[in-house]
């Protein structure tokens, strides 16, 4: 009977030894999973923050180093010593209309980007299309082009530049349907509405509670408003805590505090209303 015991016991400790090691197999193997999950270019659970969050995160260290893009008001790319002008106010930045009554807007999507980011990307553009006169196309050999591609951060400059003009949505970080209609209204003319002429009467900036140096990021310029009112759900709005160096508001609506502002996950109708009034589509004017 010893033998047959001490038999027992030895596959008992063997069994234990494997369990044990089974489950620290597991345990990496799902550490490494979460360790994906907190690089995933695009997470379920962000698919649900609005634009201005997506976009604040994706550019925390934008412009950091040598030779990126220069970027001001969180993610508008601007050429070398224009720093505060908005450049759609300067000179025409409005792409052509075509004699059907149609904008077409050329695009090219670089190669790095997954099916399912080139799907997205593709989404966002043909949801601006639904809505709009403008036509997102492919490009064949236009000279003037939107060239989407995976930069540092996401960033867009205001309206048509000529040539191919680079629109960034990062991989890791700014492939969402919100943040691709707020780059690409930004390449129509469109710019934030925090920084509209007239946002001064509608929020305040509180510059106590904004990182040294990123003041200048909340500044109004010189808009065409386009006969629209202010609105607190425009895919084009921060939110009260975009540039905050204490987790304490840095942009609050006014009269009334407690609105809900820049949490928008998709265009608004007054976002498409602007884009239509700016290029004198016939569809949905009103």
């Amino acid at each position: 009977m010893a033998p047959v015991f001490v038999l027992t016991i030895f596959i008992a400790v063997l069994c234990s030894v494997q369990g044990r090691s089974t489950g620290k197999a597991s345990f990496e193997r799902s550490e490494e999973d979460m360790e994906l999950d907190r690089t995933s270019t695009n997470s379920v659970e962000e698919e649900d923050f609005s634009a201005s969050t997506l976009i604040e995160k994706a550019n925390r260290n934008l412009g950091e180093r040598l030779g990126e893009t220069r970027v001001i008001f969180g993610d508008i790319a601007v050429n070398t010593g224009l720093i505060n002008a908005d450049p759609c106010t300067a000179r025409t930045c409005k792409w052509l209309k075509s004699s059907d009554g149609n904008v077409y807007v050329p695009y090219v999507i670089s190669n790095p980007y997954s099916d399912r980011e080139r799907s997205v990307i593709e989404g966002g553009l043909q949801t601006i299309s639904a809505s709009t006169c403008v036509r997102f196309l492919p490009r064949t050999n236009q000279k003037d082009f939107v060239d989407i591609q995976s930069q540092a951060g996401c960033f867009s400059y205001i309206g048509r530049q000529r040539n191919g003009q680079v629109v960034s949505l990062h991989r890791n970080g700014c492939v969402h349907l919100s943040v691709v209609q707020h780059e690409l209204l930004h390449a129509l003319g469109l710019n934030h509405e925090h920084s509209r002429s007239d946002g001064d009467s509608h929020v305040q900036t509180l510059t106590r509670n904004i990182l040294p140096g990123m003041e200048y990021n909340v500044e109004k310029i010189n808009t065409i408003n386009l006969g629209t009112p202010y609105d607190y759900n425009s895919v084009m709005q921060y939110s009260r805590f975009a540039f905050s160096r204490n987790e304490q508001p840095a942009i609050l609506p006014i009269p009334d505090n407690n609105a809900v502002i820049g949490g928008a996950t998709q265009m608004s109708p007054i976002d498409i209303l602007r884009i239509n009034r700016l290029y004198n589509c016939r569809k949905q004017m009103n």
